[in-house]
C-alpha cells in the first residue's frame, strides 16, 4: 500500500493550511516531522505533491487530483462518525418487534408510545403473531424481539421475565358477582362462560383452572383470542376468563373484573436470540416495557367505582 492513513492525513492538512507550518498547527506535530513523511509520501508515490515557488508552497495537478479522493474519504468517514453517535444517542435506526395478538391491543401500544416519546427518529415495525409464527420470526432475524405472555420455546431463545399477568375473571358490570371482592372457579362454572378452543395453549391452561373433565363447564361461545372475550362480555354475551394484560388495553366500558380465588399466572416474557447480542435499541425498549410496571398495577375491579387505572410512566 503506497499510502497510509497518516500520510493521508498530512497531506489534506498541508493542502487545507497551504503551508507546512500551518499542517503542524492542524495536526499537533512539528514542522519537521511534517517536512519528513510529506518527502516519504512522495517517494512512495513516485511523484511530487508540492512544489516551492518563491518562499511558498504549491501543489502539483496531480496533488489535487489525489485530494479530490482524499475528501470523499474524509467525507465517508465523518458520515461514519455520525452514525457511530447517532446510535450511541439511539437517534436513528429501526427496531423489529412481535408480540401476541392479544398483547397488541394492550400493552406493546403503550410500551411502542413511551418509547417513541424517548426516541422519536428511531421506526418502529411491529408484527402480532400467534407463538410458533413468532418462534420462526425471531430465529430467521426477522424480528429482534417477541412478546408473548404463552411460552416460546426454543434452545436458541433467552427470556426476560416481566409481569406476572394474573388470569381473572371478566364480568358484564350489572352482573352479580361484579361486586363481589374474588369469585372461585366453581361459581364461574355455573354461568354462561365465555370459552376458548381447547387446542390453543391459554384454551388448555383455562380448561386445567376448572378441573377434571367432569367439572369442565360446556362454553356457550367459544373464541381464538382473549380481547374477543372481553369484547363478548362487553356486549353482556357471558362471563370469560383473561389475563389481566388484555384488560388493560382497549377502554372495555361496562366490564369489570375480579380476581379468582386460586388462579394462576400467565407471565409476559421478551424472547430474543441466546447467542445474538440486542442492540442497544432493543435493549431500551425492554426497559420501557419494566418502567411501565411501576405505573400499571392490576386494576381490581370488584366494584365498578372503584377502578382506578393507571397511564403507564416512561
Amino acid at each position: 500500500m503506497k499510502l497510509n492513513l497518516r500520510q493521508i492525513e498530512v497531506f489534506r492538512a498541508i493542502m487545507l493550511s497551504g503551508s507546512i507550518s500551518g499542517a503542524s498547527k492542524l495536526l499537533f506535530v512539528s514542522q519537521p516531522a511534517v517536512s519528513r513523511l510529506i518527502s516519504y509520501t512522495e517517494q512512495r508515490l513516485g511523484f511530487t505533491l508540492f512544489e516551492r515557488i518563491k518562499g511558498r508552497l504549491y501543489p502539483t495537478p496531480e496533488a489535487r487530483r489525489l485530494f479530490t479522493e482524499v475528501t470523499t474519504l474524509y467525507q465517508s468517514v465523518q458520515r461514519v462518525n455520525e452514525v457511530a453517535e447517532n446510535l450511541a444517542e439511539n437517534r436513528d435506526g429501526q427496531l423489529r418487534l412481535s408480540c401476541s395478538p392479544s398483547l397488541g391491543q394492550s400493552l406493546l401500544p403503550r410500551a411502542i408510545a413511551a418509547f417513541r416519546r424517548r426516541y422519536p427518529e428511531v421506526r418502529v415495525v411491529l408484527q402480532t403473531l400467534i407463538p410458533s409464527v413468532m418462534l420462526q420470526s425471531l430465529l430467521s432475524q426477522q424480528v429482534e424481539l417477541g412478546v408473548a405472555y404463552m411460552p416460546v420455546d426454543h434452545p436458541s431463545l433467552a427470556t426476560i421475565p416481566l409481569y406476572e399477568n394474573k388470569i381473572v375473571a371478566a364480568l358484564p358490570s350489572d352482573h352479580p358477582l361484579s361486586t363481589r371482592e374474588s369469585v372461585t372457579m366453581a361459581e364461574l362454572a355455573k354461568e354462561p362462560l365465555i370459552g376458548y378452543s381447547p387446542d390453543i395453549p391459554f384454551g388448555m391452561l383455562t380448561r386445567n383452572m376448572f378441573g377434571g373433565p367432569d367439572q369442565q363447564p360446556e362454553p356457550v361461545v367459544e373464541v381464538q383470542q382473549a380481547h374477543v372475550a372481553c369484547a363478548l362480555v362487553q356486549a353482556s354475551a357471558g362471563v370469560a376468563l383473561v389475563d389481566e394484560m388484555t384488560v388493560k388495553g382497549p377502554v372495555w366500558t361496562d366490564v369489570v373484573t375480579v380476581p379468582i380465588v386460586d388462579t394462576v399466572n400467565v407471565p409476559v416474557n421478551v424472547f430474543h436470540l441466546q447467542l445474538e447480542p440486542m442492540s442497544r435499541l432493543a435493549q431500551e425498549f425492554v426497559r420501557v416495557l419494566r418502567a411501565l410496571d411501576a405505573g400499571w398495577r392490576p386494576r381490581h375491579t370488584g366494584n365498578p367505582k372503584k377502578n382506578d387505572e393507571h397511564e403507564p410512566t416512561d
